[in-house]
Parts: structure tokens; sequence; C-alpha cells
């Protein structure tokens, strides 16, 4: 039998052995993730993966050559030509604004900061001497400039050539005492001037005007009174060129003349006086001129150089004569102006108008004011859309002495500021953000103390030097203030003395609070009181007004303030010290120290001090001293007395009390 054929049947047989053997299941196949847009794109034909070894995609030429290029200027170190500036620095700056200034990063400068131990952001401000610093260590040349350097070439003080000076028509001012006819003789003046063209009713349109007599003419300031006159002398200006002074020859010199002729004094300008109403049955001219003579102003007639001259505003007597007499002084005066200039004056009033805004009154000065100029006057600036004159139509330019209405500031100026042309509007912002800044910070200033006190008055006469006190009197009654006058002149010795600027009689007034202001003098009040007016503008101006109804007390204070000590002097007298041996409480009153006195005596009422641990705790006033049960007045040393404080309850066994009095001396010279 051969082994071929039985191998089938063996071999079925062994197949049903295997079928009988239970085989484990096989692990089901693991789910396959699903496929993602990169998967599919793997799996398309492109040209790159069937000519490519598998790299994945290559860099194309242009990527290649930056590439090159890159690596080549990293080869190369590029050294940058440092360029060395003059840096502009002001008294303080942003960290941002040096680093434009230097042209380097603010990063380098915060940097060179944090390096010297500062930590701060490209925002906050630091000193003109840090900045100085960091310039110079970057390489930069420093210039310091400080802030009120905004102003300079604002006014100019150089000496014009003579063939560029040109006469000018004078400025006059007309002042005088209530009732003497000031504004009769005005109106006289403006009528005596229709001929040649004028129109009436100038002075209240405009508050100046010019009068014309023999070919040349007069600039007339119509201001109320001296005290226009007093503001424009106590912020400098030099406006006015002749004063007259209006005496009625019915009434004689009246005190407000008096104070005429010491502001006129003080401005320094020539007086011709003017003696009105001569037209009156009571009239005597004689009786002026000799009551002028106490004022030091002696006239030509008695043999000084003031011009008078006897005018009648209600007949027109002379007023031809008084005109010829102001050309004459002018004459003597030699007054001259460099017309072809930029244009400088003085505001002489403004005032807001609801149709045109602010107007503000100019009398040049220097110059030629001309429409589209840009001003700046005080705190205030403005470009000229339009000038008027005094008869209301429109100027194009306005030469020196011509007084001009100009429309176009930003806000209504001060009477009494300079105007100043200048050549942008940059610069002008500029000089008025400083000056609104001064302006700030003087207001508060004058908040935390008066620069007219006399304490801060002799500590700046001690600081400079100056020997004199200025002061200003007013009285109820003449013969009070000459009093009052002598008394303090007689006071003082070599190294300090009073000066009387002005001794009137009445109310205290605007006027005498700018004539205050004018030198930092305080105002004394005798018998009299200031009105509204006159104190707001000594709270304006920071000036100290002091009332007396008794001249010792007037005189005893301004001594004290001479010897630099208005303070009495506080001089401490001791008495006796006691220690606490025992604290008692006590209902309704409070701890009662039992003490034994052991050096001088105790008073009650005295000062006190608590001593402990040689270091005073507390010092006040001695409120209950008692012997046993009685209230006494004093306990001798070595006796026991019970002691509380006023407004104290903190005391210890141990402590010393230390029993003083003061005594008050007034010191003077």
């Amino acid at each position: 039998r051969r082994p071929e054929a039985a191998a089938p049947a063996d071999d079925s047989e062994a197949r049903k052995g295997l079928k009988a053997v239970k085989r484990p299941k096989a692990a089901p196949p693991a789910r396959t993730p699903a496929r993602t847009g990169d998967d599919r794109r793997r799996s398309k034909l492109t040209i790159s993966s069937a000519t490519g070894d598998g790299e994945g995609r290559s860099r194309s030429l242009a990527s290649l050559r930056r590439r090159r290029e890159k690596e080549k200027r990293a080869g190369q170190q590029v050294v940058r030509e440092k360029i060395s500036r003059e840096v502009v620095l002001p008294e303080a700056i942003t960290i941002q604004d040096l680093a434009n200034r230097m042209a380097e990063r603010a990063v380098d400068v915060i940097k060179l900061l944090m390096k010297q131990g500062q930590m701060l952001k490209i925002n906050d401000v630091i000193d003109a001497d840090t900045a100085e610093l960091i310039a110079e260590e970057m390489g930069h040349t420093v210039k310091r400039v400080s802030e009120a350097d905004v102003e300079d070439g604002l006014f100019s003080d150089a000496v014009e050539a003579d063939e560029l000076l040109q006469p000018r028509p004078p400025v006059v001012t007309i002042m005088g005492h209530v009732d003497h006819g000031k504004t009769s003789l005005l109106d006289a003046l403006r009528r005596s001037n229709v001929v040649s063209g004028e129109s009436g009713g100038i002075t209240q349109h405009i508050g100046a005007y010019q009068v014309e007599q023999g070919g040349h003419k007069i600039t007339f300031i119509d201001t109320p009174g001296h005290a226009a006159f007093t503001q424009m002398r106590a912020r400098g200006a030099k406006s006015t060129d002749i004063v007259i002074l209006v005496v009625a020859a019915d009434d004689g010199v009246m005190p407000q003349t008096r104070e005429a002729i010491s502001h006129a004094k003080a401005a320094g300008v020539p007086i011709i006086v003017a003696i009105n109403k001569i037209d009156k049955p009571a009239a005597d001219p004689t009786r002026v001129r000799t009551e002028l003579l106490q004022d030091e102003i002696v006239v030509e007639s008695m043999g000084g150089d003031v011009i008078e001259v006897e005018v009648s505003a209600l007949k027109g007597t002379n007023l031809d004569k008084l005109l010829e007499m102001i050309l004459l002084q002018a004459e003597v005066l030699e007054l001259r102006a460099n017309p072809d200039r930029t244009a400088e004056g003085t505001v002489i009033e403004a005032q807001l108008d609801k149709g045109r805004g602010p107007v503000a009154t100019v009398l040049v000065q220097k110059g030629t004011l001309k429409v589209g100029d840009i001003l700046v006057a005080g705190s205030e600036w403005g470009r000229v859309r339009a000038m008027l004159d005094e008869n209301s139509e429109q100027v194009k330019e306005a030469g020196p002495s011509k007084p001009v209405e100009v429309l176009g500031f930003q806000g209504t100026p001060e009477a009494g500021d300079m105007v100043a042309v200048v050549e942008n509007e940059a610069r002008a912002r500029e000089i008025v953000d400083y000056r609104q800044r001064q302006k700030r910070e003087k207001a508060t200033l004058r908040d935390i103390g008066s620069r007219g006190s006399l304490e801060q008055m002799m500590n700046r006469l001690q600081e400079n030097g100056a020997k004199e006190t200025p002061l200003l009197i007013k009285g109820d009654v003449q013969g009070s203030v000459e009093a009052i006058a002598g008394a303090l002149e007689e006071l003082g010795t070599d190294e300090v003395k009073a000066r009387v600027l002005h001794a009137g009689v009445g109310g205290i007034t605007e006027s005498d609070v700018t004539l205050a202001a004018a030198s930092n003098a305080p105002i004394i009040g005798f018998n009299v009181r200031a009105n509204k007016q006159a104190r707001e503008a000594a709270d304006r101006e920071g000036i100290e007004i002091r009332y007396y109804n008794i001249i010792y007390n007037l005189v005893d204070d301004v001594k004290a303030a001479m010897s630099g000590l208005l303070s009495p002097e506080r001089r401490e007298t001791f008495l006796g010290n006691a220690e606490i041996r025992e604290i008692f409480n006590i209902s309704k009153v409070g701890k009662v120290a039992g003490c034994l006195v052991t050096e001088g005596i105790v008073e009650r009422g005295a000062e006190v001090r608590l001593i402990r641990d040689n270091v005073v705790i507390h010092e006040g006033k001695l409120g209950t001293l008692k012997r046993f049960k009685d209230e006494v007045k004093d306990v001798q040393s070595g006796q026991e007395c019970g002691m509380n404080f006023v407004n104290y309850q903190d005391m210890r066994p141990g402590d010393v009390i230390e029993c003083y009095r003061v005594e008050e001396v007034a010191r003077s010279l």
C-alpha cells in the first residue's frame, strides 16, 4: 500500500481533529484615524513628490538670495557715525522730549538712568541738571535756558539811531482834585478842536484823542482821576510825557491835588499847572501859587521852572495858550520815536464788547502798528483784525503816540499792560503760557502770605540792606496826618528810618492801594476806612491795611516793625519742681497727682512741664492746686499738695512737674 494513497484520509482526519480544537478570537483591527487635509495632500501625486527624494518642498531662489544677503550683512559690522548735537535744555523736561532733542532712542535714555539707579518712565519729568548729565554722557553739548528767556527780545531797549527818529506828538494826562474843572477843561479842548475835523464825544468812546494846534498834534489820555496814571506807573509804563495839574482858583490846593503831585513826581514827568475857574468872583490865583510852594512846586511867575496857565473852561479863556505851553514843553523834551520798526505800546483801557469781543485801547509808543500784526499784551495775545481811531473810522496803521481801538484779542487785557508785536503765533502762545503760569504762582503765593505785611517787609529790608521803611498814611484830618508823619520821621536810627510815601486826608481809595503796591508799602489808616474797591484791590495786590485810632499804638507798632520784632520777647522764669508720689482717681475731677514740692515754689495757674526720665512729656497749664482739701494759691518747698493738669491725664508716680512763669517783654529801638 502506497503511503501517498492513505494521505488524504489522514488529512481529512487531521482536519476533523483541528476543527474540534477551539481557537481564541482574534483582536479586532485598530480604527485608523480620519484623514486630514495634509494626508490627502500627501496621497496626491505632485511634481515635487514624483521627482524629489522625499525631503519635502525646497526653498525658492529669492529666499536663498535674501538669506545669503542677510549672512553677508551680518558678517560686515556697520559703524554709524555719531552726530553730536547742541541740546537746548529748559528748567524741566520729559524723557521723551529730551530723547527727541538728542535724536536718540528714549529706551537708551531710560537704560542710562537705570544704570544711575533711577527707575523712570518715558513721560516722567527730570530736572535740567539730570538732563545735562545724560546729554553729555551721550556725547552732546548742552545749552541751558531759563523759563523766563521766552520774553527775551520782546521789548527792545536798544538806542535808536538819530537818523531813524522822528518827532512824535506828546502824551498828556490831566489830573487834579474832584470838582476842580478837569472834565470841563477836557470838554472845552474838544470843542476848540472841532474846526480841525475832530468830532465830539471822543473821550467816552476811546478814552484818548488827539487835538491839533498849529499843525502839531497833542494826544490826551482822558482817564478818571489819577488812578489809571498810578496803575501805569505801578506797571513800569512810561506812557505819559506831561501832566497837567488842574487847580481851582477859588478852592486852592486840596488833599487829592497833593496826591496827584506825589504821583507825578514819582513818575518823573514834568508838570504844567492849569489854574482853572478864574472867571469866578472868589478866584485867587495868587493863593494857589503860594499853596503850591508847600509841595515844592514853584511856578514861573514866582521864579520857578513850572509852567502855569490861568484858564477858564467855562468861558474858554486861554485854552490856546495852554495848548501852546504843552507844545513848548514837548519841544523841550524832544519827544522822538522810530516809526519804521515793530510796534510797542500800552493798553489804556480794555472792555468786553458783546458784538465785537475783547476791545483794547492801545497807545502806540514805538514803531507802527498794522492790521494783521500779532500782539502780546500781558497774559493775552491776539491778531489785529481791525483798528479804529477816535472818529470810529477804520485805519490800516497807527504810528507813535497814536491811540487806537484794537479788535482781535483772545481775552481782555488789563489796563496798563505793555503791548508788543511778535513774529508768529507760536511765539505769542509761548509767552502767554509763561505769563499765565507766573500769574497763577503769584496768586498762590498771595494766598500763603501777604507781600506787603510789615513783618515780611522788614525781612526784605534786612536781606537787601535797605535803610528806609516806606509807608502810606491816610487820616481823618490834616492835623492828625501831619502829627503822624512827623512822629514817624523822627523814629529810627542810622540803620533804618521811616519814609512816608504819601500822607493824605480822607478814606483809603483804590489809587492809594495802587500807589502802595508800586513800592510794596503797607497802608496805615488813622480814624478812616477803606472802601469796597480799595479792599478788593488790596486783596488782589497783597497789600496790608492797618487801622488805628490812637497815635501812640500806631507809632509803637511801626517802631516794633522797624526793630524787626512785632511779637514781644518771651522770657521764662523758673519757679520750682514737684515729684509725683501717688495718683488718685476722683470722680467728676479725673486724675489728681499727690506731689511733694522738692524745689522752689508751685503756683496755681502757672505753666508746667511733665518730665518723665528726663524727657518732657507734656507742656500745659496747672489746673488745680490743693493742700489737703483747700484750694491754695501756692505751695512752698517741702510741702505736699494735690495737682492736676488742664486737658491731660497721663501722669505716673515718679514723674517730675516743673513749674515756670512766662513773661512777655517788648523790645524796641
